[in-house]
Protein backbone atom coordinates (compact mmCIF):
# COMPACT_ATOMS: atom_id res chain seq x y z
CA UNK A 1 0.00 0.00 0.00
CA UNK A 2 2.65 2.38 1.00
CA UNK A 3 4.71 1.22 -2.67
CA UNK A 4 1.62 2.79 -4.59
CA UNK A 5 1.54 6.27 -3.10
CA UNK A 6 4.57 6.42 -3.40
CA UNK A 7 4.06 5.70 -7.26
CA UNK A 8 1.47 8.12 -7.26
CA UNK A 9 3.44 11.24 -5.56
CA UNK A 10 6.07 10.68 -8.18
CA UNK A 11 4.26 10.41 -11.00
CA UNK A 12 2.71 13.88 -10.21
CA UNK A 13 6.10 15.10 -9.41
CA UNK A 14 6.78 14.06 -12.86
CA UNK A 15 4.33 16.02 -14.85
CA UNK A 16 4.74 19.10 -12.76
CA UNK A 17 8.48 19.29 -13.43
CA UNK A 18 7.91 21.18 -16.82
CA UNK A 19 9.35 20.24 -20.40
CA UNK A 20 12.11 17.88 -20.65
CA UNK A 21 16.19 18.02 -22.03
CA UNK A 22 18.47 15.26 -22.96
CA UNK A 23 21.00 14.15 -20.71
CA UNK A 24 23.99 15.90 -22.79
CA UNK A 25 22.58 19.22 -22.47
CA UNK A 26 23.11 21.55 -19.92
CA UNK A 27 20.38 22.30 -17.59
CA UNK A 28 18.42 25.32 -18.95
CA UNK A 29 17.58 27.96 -17.00
CA UNK A 30 13.90 28.37 -16.42
CA UNK A 31 12.10 31.83 -17.98
CA UNK A 32 11.23 33.85 -14.89
CA UNK A 33 7.05 34.17 -15.14
CA UNK A 34 5.57 37.12 -16.12
CA UNK A 35 3.23 38.70 -13.60
CA UNK A 36 0.03 40.40 -15.40
CA UNK A 37 -0.07 43.86 -15.00
CA UNK A 38 -2.52 45.64 -12.80
CA UNK A 39 -5.28 47.45 -14.45
CA UNK A 40 -4.85 51.29 -14.06
CA UNK A 41 -8.06 52.44 -12.25
CA UNK A 42 -10.16 54.77 -14.21
CA UNK A 43 -10.61 58.06 -12.24
CA UNK A 44 -14.19 58.26 -11.28
CA UNK A 45 -15.74 61.20 -11.83
CA UNK A 46 -17.57 62.95 -9.05
CA UNK A 47 -21.84 63.70 -9.09
CA UNK A 48 -23.33 66.41 -11.32
CA UNK A 49 -24.64 69.55 -9.80
CA UNK A 50 -28.33 68.19 -10.83
CA UNK A 51 -27.50 64.66 -9.33
CA UNK A 52 -26.76 66.25 -5.87
CA UNK A 53 -30.02 68.21 -5.90
CA UNK A 54 -32.34 64.95 -6.78
CA UNK A 55 -30.67 62.65 -3.98
CA UNK A 56 -31.24 65.78 -1.59
CA UNK A 57 -34.68 65.85 -1.77
CA UNK A 58 -35.33 62.11 -2.13
CA UNK A 59 -33.22 62.05 1.44
CA UNK A 60 -35.84 64.73 2.37
CA UNK A 61 -38.57 63.05 1.49
CA UNK A 62 -37.76 59.69 2.86
CA UNK A 63 -37.10 61.54 6.92
CA UNK A 64 -40.51 63.05 6.24
CA UNK A 65 -41.73 59.14 6.14
CA UNK A 66 -43.37 57.61 9.86
CA UNK A 67 -40.98 54.89 10.41
CA UNK A 68 -42.48 51.58 11.13
CA UNK A 69 -43.20 50.94 14.98
CA UNK A 70 -42.06 47.45 15.55
CA UNK A 71 -44.00 46.07 18.70
CA UNK A 72 -42.07 44.80 21.54
CA UNK A 73 -42.65 41.32 23.21
CA UNK A 74 -44.49 42.86 26.06
CA UNK A 75 -46.90 44.71 23.66
CA UNK A 76 -47.55 41.08 21.74
CA UNK A 77 -48.42 39.52 25.21
CA UNK A 78 -51.01 42.75 25.66
CA UNK A 79 -52.27 42.64 21.94
CA UNK A 80 -52.42 38.42 22.75
CA UNK A 81 -54.34 39.19 26.41
CA UNK A 82 -56.56 41.60 24.90
CA UNK A 83 -57.97 39.30 21.90
CA UNK A 84 -58.23 36.46 24.56
CA UNK A 85 -60.87 38.72 26.46
CA UNK A 86 -62.62 39.73 23.55
CA UNK A 87 -63.20 36.24 22.72
CA UNK A 88 -64.04 35.30 26.42
CA UNK A 89 -66.51 38.28 26.26
CA UNK A 90 -67.61 37.41 22.49
CA UNK A 91 -68.80 33.64 24.07
CA UNK A 92 -70.48 35.15 27.09
CA UNK A 93 -72.62 36.86 24.72
CA UNK A 94 -73.68 33.62 23.40
CA UNK A 95 -74.18 31.88 26.76
CA UNK A 96 -71.43 29.96 25.89
CA UNK A 97 -68.04 29.59 28.41
CA UNK A 98 -64.51 29.34 26.14
CA UNK A 99 -63.38 26.69 28.53
CA UNK A 100 -66.52 24.66 29.60
CA UNK A 101 -68.42 24.26 26.33
CA UNK A 102 -72.33 22.01 26.54
CA UNK A 103 -71.70 18.34 26.21
CA UNK A 104 -73.52 17.97 22.66
CA UNK A 105 -72.05 21.21 20.53
CA UNK A 106 -68.13 20.68 21.82
CA UNK A 107 -68.37 17.13 20.04
CA UNK A 108 -70.74 17.30 17.14
CA UNK A 109 -68.11 16.59 15.03
CA UNK A 110 -66.71 13.57 16.47
CA UNK A 111 -70.46 12.30 17.34
CA UNK A 112 -71.91 12.85 13.40
CA UNK A 113 -73.70 9.70 12.91
CA UNK A 114 -73.39 8.23 16.63
CA UNK A 115 -77.41 7.94 17.89
CA UNK A 116 -75.91 9.32 20.90
CA UNK A 117 -72.90 11.83 21.41
CA UNK A 118 -71.73 9.37 24.35
CA UNK A 119 -72.20 8.79 28.26
CA UNK A 120 -72.96 11.68 31.00
CA UNK A 121 -73.56 11.84 34.12
CA UNK A 122 -75.12 14.31 36.59
CA UNK A 123 -73.12 15.62 39.69
CA UNK A 124 -75.61 15.72 42.60
CA UNK A 125 -73.28 18.33 44.00
CA UNK A 126 -73.49 21.12 41.79
CA UNK A 127 -76.18 19.31 38.85
CA UNK A 128 -73.93 19.85 36.22
CA UNK A 129 -74.03 17.33 33.68
CA UNK A 130 -70.65 16.11 32.41
CA UNK A 131 -68.55 13.50 30.10
CA UNK A 132 -68.14 9.84 31.57
CA UNK A 133 -64.28 10.70 31.70
CA UNK A 134 -64.79 13.56 32.92
CA UNK A 135 -67.06 13.00 36.08
CA UNK A 136 -64.97 11.81 38.94
CA UNK A 137 -61.93 15.37 38.31
CA UNK A 138 -65.40 17.42 38.21
CA UNK A 139 -66.88 15.42 41.41
CA UNK A 140 -63.59 16.18 43.18
CA UNK A 141 -63.16 19.59 42.25
CA UNK A 142 -66.86 20.29 43.39
CA UNK A 143 -66.44 18.40 46.81
CA UNK A 144 -62.87 21.12 47.33
CA UNK A 145 -64.68 23.67 46.60
CA UNK A 146 -67.29 22.37 49.47
CA UNK A 147 -64.30 22.75 52.04
CA UNK A 148 -64.89 26.46 52.19
CA UNK A 149 -68.60 26.14 53.66
CA UNK A 150 -68.58 22.78 55.26
CA UNK A 151 -64.26 21.54 55.80
CA UNK A 152 -65.86 18.66 58.37
CA UNK A 153 -68.48 17.80 55.54
CA UNK A 154 -66.53 18.11 52.73
CA UNK A 155 -63.40 15.97 54.37
CA UNK A 156 -65.99 13.21 55.04
CA UNK A 157 -66.81 13.07 51.38
CA UNK A 158 -63.23 12.98 50.76
CA UNK A 159 -62.50 10.31 52.74
CA UNK A 160 -65.43 7.63 51.04
CA UNK A 161 -65.01 9.34 47.61
CA UNK A 162 -61.99 9.47 47.00
CA UNK A 163 -60.78 6.16 48.18
CA UNK A 164 -61.41 2.99 46.34
CA UNK A 165 -60.76 0.44 48.44
CA UNK A 166 -63.79 0.16 50.49
CA UNK A 167 -62.30 -2.46 52.98
CA UNK A 168 -59.47 0.37 53.74
CA UNK A 169 -62.22 3.20 54.40
CA UNK A 170 -63.86 0.91 56.73
CA UNK A 171 -61.19 0.15 59.16
CA UNK A 172 -59.97 4.14 58.80
CA UNK A 173 -63.37 5.05 59.72
CA UNK A 174 -63.88 2.73 62.25
CA UNK A 175 -60.21 3.19 63.94
CA UNK A 176 -60.80 7.42 63.91
CA UNK A 177 -64.19 6.81 65.42
CA UNK A 178 -62.73 4.63 68.42
CA UNK A 179 -60.29 7.92 68.58
CA UNK A 180 -63.19 10.39 69.27
CA UNK A 181 -65.23 7.66 71.37
CA UNK A 182 -62.07 7.85 73.71
CA UNK A 183 -62.24 11.10 74.06
CA UNK A 184 -65.91 11.78 74.70
CA UNK A 185 -65.71 9.10 77.37
CA UNK A 186 -62.54 10.54 79.21
CA UNK A 187 -62.88 13.97 78.53
CA UNK A 188 -60.51 14.67 81.32
CA UNK A 189 -57.73 12.55 80.09
CA UNK A 190 -55.19 14.08 77.99
CA UNK A 191 -53.60 10.84 76.73
CA UNK A 192 -56.75 10.38 74.70
CA UNK A 193 -56.47 13.84 73.35
CA UNK A 194 -53.12 13.00 71.56
CA UNK A 195 -52.73 11.00 68.28
CA UNK A 196 -49.00 10.16 67.84
CA UNK A 197 -48.57 10.52 63.90
CA UNK A 198 -46.31 7.62 63.75
CA UNK A 199 -47.96 5.07 65.38
CA UNK A 200 -48.09 2.06 63.25
CA UNK A 201 -52.46 1.91 63.34
CA UNK A 202 -52.15 5.40 62.44
CA UNK A 203 -50.05 5.26 60.17
CA UNK A 204 -51.47 1.98 58.45
CA UNK A 205 -55.11 2.89 59.05
CA UNK A 206 -55.69 6.25 58.64
CA UNK A 207 -52.63 7.96 57.09
CA UNK A 208 -52.86 5.95 54.00
CA UNK A 209 -56.61 7.21 52.99
CA UNK A 210 -56.90 10.76 51.39
CA UNK A 211 -59.27 12.84 53.39
CA UNK A 212 -57.83 11.76 56.80
CA UNK A 213 -56.05 14.81 58.17
CA UNK A 214 -58.51 17.26 57.02
CA UNK A 215 -61.22 15.40 58.71
CA UNK A 216 -58.98 15.79 62.03
CA UNK A 217 -58.02 19.47 61.33
CA UNK A 218 -61.58 20.25 60.54
CA UNK A 219 -62.85 18.75 63.60
CA UNK A 220 -60.52 20.92 65.95
CA UNK A 221 -56.92 18.65 65.81
CA UNK A 222 -53.65 20.60 65.50
CA UNK A 223 -50.56 19.63 64.37
CA UNK A 224 -47.60 19.70 67.50
CA UNK A 225 -44.30 18.41 67.19
CA UNK A 226 -43.87 17.05 71.32
CA UNK A 227 -40.96 16.14 73.37
CA UNK A 228 -40.32 12.23 73.83
CA UNK A 229 -39.84 11.02 77.68
CA UNK A 230 -36.63 10.70 78.73
CA UNK A 231 -35.03 12.15 75.17
CA UNK A 232 -33.82 15.02 73.38
CA UNK A 233 -36.02 15.04 70.09
CA UNK A 234 -39.80 15.33 69.75
CA UNK A 235 -42.27 13.48 68.17
CA UNK A 236 -45.32 14.81 65.30
CA UNK A 237 -48.91 14.82 67.39
CA UNK A 238 -52.48 15.50 66.60
CA UNK A 239 -53.36 17.83 69.65
CA UNK A 240 -57.21 18.48 70.56
CA UNK A 241 -57.64 22.23 70.96
CA UNK A 242 -58.92 22.98 74.30
CA UNK A 243 -62.00 24.79 73.00
CA UNK A 244 -63.09 22.18 71.53
CA UNK A 245 -63.59 20.11 74.77
CA UNK A 246 -66.62 22.42 75.71
CA UNK A 247 -68.33 20.87 72.53
CA UNK A 248 -68.24 17.27 72.74
CA UNK A 249 -71.10 16.62 71.53
CA UNK A 250 -69.94 18.27 67.96
CA UNK A 251 -67.37 15.31 68.53
CA UNK A 252 -69.96 12.81 68.31
CA UNK A 253 -72.14 14.33 65.60
CA UNK A 254 -69.01 14.18 63.57
CA UNK A 255 -68.23 10.49 64.26
CA UNK A 256 -71.78 9.60 63.47
CA UNK A 257 -71.62 11.36 60.40
CA UNK A 258 -68.13 9.50 59.58
CA UNK A 259 -69.49 6.32 60.08
CA UNK A 260 -73.40 6.46 57.99
CA UNK A 261 -71.73 8.83 54.89
CA UNK A 262 -71.28 7.00 51.73
CA UNK A 263 -69.10 7.89 48.63
CA UNK A 264 -70.44 10.99 46.29
CA UNK A 265 -71.74 9.02 42.82
CA UNK A 266 -72.66 10.83 40.13
CA UNK A 267 -75.97 10.04 37.97
CA UNK A 268 -76.33 8.38 34.76
CA UNK A 269 -78.30 11.18 32.80
CA UNK A 270 -80.79 8.95 30.29
CA UNK A 271 -80.32 11.31 27.88
CA UNK A 272 -84.40 11.34 27.33
CA UNK A 273 -85.08 11.40 23.94
CA UNK A 274 -88.39 11.55 21.45
CA UNK A 275 -88.04 10.69 17.87
CA UNK A 276 -90.64 10.89 15.37
CA UNK A 277 -91.57 8.05 13.52
CA UNK A 278 -88.48 6.26 11.38
CA UNK A 279 -87.89 3.69 9.69
CA UNK A 280 -83.83 3.08 11.25
CA UNK A 281 -85.87 2.93 14.35
CA UNK A 282 -83.42 -0.44 14.94
CA UNK A 283 -79.92 0.82 13.45
CA UNK A 284 -77.47 2.14 16.16
CA UNK A 285 -74.39 3.48 16.13
CA UNK A 286 -72.80 3.83 19.30
CA UNK A 287 -70.07 5.32 20.98
CA UNK A 288 -67.11 3.88 22.47
CA UNK A 289 -68.06 4.91 25.77
CA UNK A 290 -70.83 2.66 25.88
CA UNK A 291 -67.92 -0.57 25.76
CA UNK A 292 -65.86 -1.70 28.83
CA UNK A 293 -63.13 -2.36 25.87
CA UNK A 294 -60.40 -0.13 25.28
CA UNK A 295 -59.72 0.36 21.26
CA UNK A 296 -57.66 -2.42 20.62
CA UNK A 297 -59.26 -4.37 22.30
CA UNK A 298 -62.93 -3.46 20.32
CA UNK A 299 -61.14 -4.40 16.76
CA UNK A 300 -60.02 -7.65 18.27
CA UNK A 301 -63.81 -7.75 18.99
CA UNK A 302 -64.55 -7.33 15.45
CA UNK A 303 -61.78 -9.74 14.43
CA UNK A 304 -63.85 -12.26 16.33
CA UNK A 305 -67.13 -11.65 15.29
CA UNK A 306 -65.54 -12.80 11.80
CA UNK A 307 -64.75 -15.99 13.10
CA UNK A 308 -68.29 -16.78 14.63
CA UNK A 309 -69.70 -18.18 11.73
CA UNK A 310 -66.98 -21.10 11.79
CA UNK A 311 -67.19 -21.44 15.48
CA UNK A 312 -71.28 -21.57 15.15
CA UNK A 313 -70.81 -24.44 13.28
CA UNK A 314 -68.95 -26.22 15.80
CA UNK A 315 -70.55 -28.47 18.25
CA UNK A 316 -70.31 -26.70 21.69
CA UNK A 317 -71.27 -27.69 25.12
CA UNK A 318 -73.68 -26.09 27.53
CA UNK A 319 -70.66 -25.15 29.74
CA UNK A 320 -68.98 -23.62 26.56
CA UNK A 321 -71.86 -21.37 25.94
CA UNK A 322 -72.32 -20.07 29.31
CA UNK A 323 -68.93 -18.94 29.34
CA UNK A 324 -69.35 -17.07 25.77
CA UNK A 325 -72.66 -15.55 26.98
CA UNK A 326 -70.89 -14.64 30.50
CA UNK A 327 -68.18 -13.17 28.47
CA UNK A 328 -70.30 -11.38 26.31
CA UNK A 329 -72.51 -9.69 28.61
CA UNK A 330 -69.04 -8.07 30.86
CA UNK A 331 -67.70 -6.30 27.74
CA UNK A 332 -70.94 -3.82 28.15
CA UNK A 333 -71.26 -1.26 30.69
CA UNK A 334 -74.22 0.80 28.94
CA UNK A 335 -77.11 -0.04 26.82
CA UNK A 336 -79.06 2.62 24.74
CA UNK A 337 -82.69 1.64 24.34
CA UNK A 338 -85.78 2.70 22.53
CA UNK A 339 -89.36 2.30 22.92
CA UNK A 340 -91.53 2.24 20.14
CA UNK A 341 -95.33 3.38 20.97
CA UNK A 342 -98.22 2.23 18.25
CA UNK A 343 -97.90 5.95 16.44
CA UNK A 344 -94.70 5.03 15.87
CA UNK A 345 -93.04 7.97 17.96
CA UNK A 346 -90.01 6.34 19.65
CA UNK A 347 -88.85 7.22 22.94
CA UNK A 348 -85.07 6.92 23.71
CA UNK A 349 -82.46 6.50 26.75
CA UNK A 350 -79.16 5.46 28.35
CA UNK A 351 -79.31 2.44 30.86
CA UNK A 352 -76.23 0.40 33.23
CA UNK A 353 -76.13 -2.98 31.45
CA UNK A 354 -76.34 -4.00 35.00
CA UNK A 355 -79.70 -2.12 36.10
CA UNK A 356 -83.00 -4.51 35.89
CA UNK A 357 -85.85 -4.25 33.41
CA UNK A 358 -87.76 -2.90 36.37
CA UNK A 359 -86.05 0.61 36.03
CA UNK A 360 -87.30 0.65 32.20
CA UNK A 361 -90.71 0.24 33.08
CA UNK A 362 -90.59 2.91 35.51
CA UNK A 363 -88.52 5.18 32.64
CA UNK A 364 -91.33 4.81 30.47
CA UNK A 365 -94.19 4.76 33.02
CA UNK A 366 -92.48 8.93 33.89
CA UNK A 367 -93.04 9.67 29.78
CA UNK A 368 -96.82 8.60 29.27
CA UNK A 369 -99.63 10.73 29.68
CA UNK A 370 -101.81 8.29 31.42
CA UNK A 371 -99.59 6.85 34.02
CA UNK A 372 -101.90 4.91 35.77
CA UNK A 373 -102.71 2.65 32.43
CA UNK A 374 -101.03 -0.77 32.65
CA UNK A 375 -98.61 -1.62 29.72
CA UNK A 376 -96.21 -4.02 28.52
CA UNK A 377 -92.80 -3.90 26.73
CA UNK A 378 -91.83 -6.89 24.21
CA UNK A 379 -88.01 -7.72 23.63
CA UNK A 380 -87.05 -7.27 19.77
CA UNK A 381 -88.13 -11.13 19.36
CA UNK A 382 -91.41 -10.61 20.29
CA UNK A 383 -91.26 -11.76 23.62
CA UNK A 384 -92.95 -10.19 26.78
CA UNK A 385 -90.65 -8.66 29.48
CA UNK A 386 -92.02 -10.13 32.88
CA UNK A 387 -89.10 -10.87 34.61
CA UNK A 388 -88.54 -7.67 35.74
CA UNK A 389 -85.66 -8.14 38.62
CA UNK A 390 -83.59 -9.92 35.28
CA UNK A 391 -80.26 -7.48 34.41
CA UNK A 392 -80.93 -6.01 30.88
CA UNK A 393 -77.34 -7.93 29.92
CA UNK A 394 -79.55 -11.10 31.19
CA UNK A 395 -82.18 -10.63 28.62
CA UNK A 396 -80.12 -9.67 26.11
CA UNK A 397 -80.94 -5.91 25.84
CA UNK A 398 -76.98 -4.60 25.39
CA UNK A 399 -75.39 -2.98 24.06
CA UNK A 400 -78.84 -1.87 22.26
CA UNK A 401 -82.18 -2.70 21.53
CA UNK A 402 -85.68 -1.64 20.42
CA UNK A 403 -88.60 -2.37 21.80
CA UNK A 404 -92.17 -2.43 21.32
CA UNK A 405 -94.87 -0.79 23.49
CA UNK A 406 -98.35 -2.45 24.41
CA UNK A 407 -101.33 -1.45 26.46
CA UNK A 408 -102.70 -4.46 28.54
CA UNK A 409 -104.97 -6.17 26.10
CA UNK A 410 -107.56 -6.65 29.05
CA UNK A 411 -107.70 -2.95 29.90
CA UNK A 412 -107.30 -1.85 26.32
CA UNK A 413 -110.64 -4.11 25.28
CA UNK A 414 -112.47 -2.21 28.74
CA UNK A 415 -111.96 1.31 27.04
CA UNK A 416 -113.12 0.19 23.77
CA UNK A 417 -115.87 -1.27 25.49
CA UNK A 418 -116.95 1.66 26.94
CA UNK A 419 -117.14 3.42 23.77
CA UNK A 420 -114.04 5.26 24.30
CA UNK A 421 -110.67 5.90 22.08
CA UNK A 422 -106.99 6.34 22.91
CA UNK A 423 -106.46 9.34 20.81
CA UNK A 424 -103.34 10.98 20.12
CA UNK A 425 -99.95 10.33 21.67
CA UNK A 426 -99.30 8.57 24.73
CA UNK A 427 -96.28 10.34 25.24
CA UNK A 428 -96.35 13.86 27.42
CA UNK A 429 -97.00 16.83 25.92
CA UNK A 430 -93.80 18.34 27.04
CA UNK A 431 -91.79 15.20 25.42
CA UNK A 432 -93.76 15.72 22.17
CA UNK A 433 -92.91 19.37 22.17
CA UNK A 434 -88.93 18.68 21.97
CA UNK A 435 -89.48 15.68 19.40
CA UNK A 436 -86.58 15.43 17.02
CA UNK A 437 -86.18 13.43 13.37
CA UNK A 438 -84.11 10.22 14.00
CA UNK A 439 -80.93 10.43 11.57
Amino acid sequence: MRKFFQDIKADIKFKTAGPGQKLAEPPRERAPKEKPKAATPKSRQGPTDEAQMAAAAALARLEQKPKPWLPSSQDAIKSQVKKELLAEAAASERGLSTDHKSPVSGVEEETAGLSVSGVYFICPLTGATVKKDQKEAHIKEAILLHSSRDPVAASIMEIHTFNRDREKVKLGVETIAKYLDNIHLHPEEEKYRKIKLQNKVFQERINCLEGTHEFFQAIGFEKKMLPVPGQETTEGYYVLKEEVLTKLEDLKDYKEQLLSSEPVKAQLDRQLRVFKPSPQAAQFELPHDFYNLTAEELKREQRLRTEAVEKASMLRTKAMREREEQREMRKYNYTLLRVRFPDGYILQGTFYAREPVSVLYRFVREALKDDWMPFELLSPGGLKLTEENLAFNECGLVPSALLTFAWDAAVLADIKASGEEQKGSPLKLELLSAVQILS
